[in-house]
């Protein structure tokens, strides 16, 4: 009976070898990121950075504090203080375009999962030239409107669309375009960066492939996408 069944006891462990090579080989053993609510992320590298492949939905800081979840109009018009929420405020998109969240909220240090952060000016400068941010955007148009130009998702971010929240509190964009914030402070306007209220984000466009740079008040709610630390 032994060495009857041997032959399949054979066949049987090495499939589950092989099955085990693929998984190694096609990436899915890579390093996922698990945030203070438990939500898991998969991680993409990109040039000399490890970054998440999904916007942030977390509605804790990493040490377990809640986020204030901000709904009325004019309560988020007058924050100064850190704020989420979900697009026109429906949870229904939080799984796939995450949360907003104003620049108070990023201003912790406490936002991404310990040993993340939100990404610099520079580490966005050192991800992608602007001229092809065509390789982040998810293709297709399950997600973003028609028509999603230049977008080929050669570096696997898979950006997408959420749109915005205003500093007025009003919704805008979503499935037309994605706005990221970074961690730096700019004022291209003045000679005094120390003492702005401006913060560099970035955005991208269903009809332009560029991901552009601007610079923002801190009472927007936009997007986040963590980096892992160096």
């Amino acid at each position: 009976m032994q060495r009857k069944y041997a032959p399949y006891i054979f066949q049987i462990f090495t499939v589950i070898l092989l099955a085990i090579s693929f998984v190694m080989l096609n990436g899915c053993g890579k390093e996922r990121v698990v945030d203070a609510d438990g939500n898991k992320y998969g991680t993409i590298r990109i040039g000399e950075h490890l970054w998440m492949e999904e916007n942030l939905k977390t509605t804790r800081f990493n040490d377990g504090t809640p986020i204030e979840m901000v709904t009325g109009y004019e309560e988020w018009a007058e924050l100064e203080s850190p704020a989420y929420c979900w697009y026109n405020n429906d949870s229904t998109h939080r799984d796939t375009y995450g949360a907003l969240y104003n620049w108070y909220a990023v201003e912790t240090g406490k936002l991404c999962p310990e040993g993340w952060h939100v990404p610099t000016h520079n580490e966005w400068s050192s991800m992608v030239p602007s001229y092809i941010g065509g390789a982040l955007k998810e293709t297709g148009t399950l997600h973003w409107r028609s028509p999603n130009t230049g977008a080929t998702n050669q570096t696997g971010f898979s950006a997408l669309p959420g749109g915005y929240r205003s500093s007025q509190g009003t919704f805008n964009l979503i499935r037309a375009s994605g706005y990221w914030w970074s961690s730096s402070k700019a004022n291209w306007y003045s000679s005094s960066e120390e003492d702005t209220d401006r913060v560099i984000f970035r955005s991208l466009q269903h009809n332009n492939p560029t991901l552009a740079r601007h610079i923002s008040e801190k009472t927007n709610g936009f997007s986040v996408r963590c980096v892992k630390d160096e």
